[in-house]
């Protein structure tokens, strides 16, 4: 379940985008880096992680 920036804490958001974006160290079949156009989701979240942005407004940033 996403954090929600009103009831959630910076470390809860964190912790998220770090459990939800980490690296199984497979590219053929993860695919996280190609949808990030090869940024670390900490700071394709950044604004999401510091309260500013909802996880959804960014994540709609990176749909096709």
């Amino acid at each position: 379940m996403v954090p929600e920036l009103k009831t959630s804490s910076r470390e809860e958001r964190e912790a998220f985008i770090k459990t939800t974006y980490a690296c199984k160290a497979d590219c053929d079949a993860c695919g996280i880096c190609v949808m990030f156009h090869n940024k670390d989701p900490l700071i394709v979240f950044k604004d999401y992680i510091a309260g500013m942005k909802t996880y959804e407004e960014i994540l709609s940033l990176y749909r096709y």
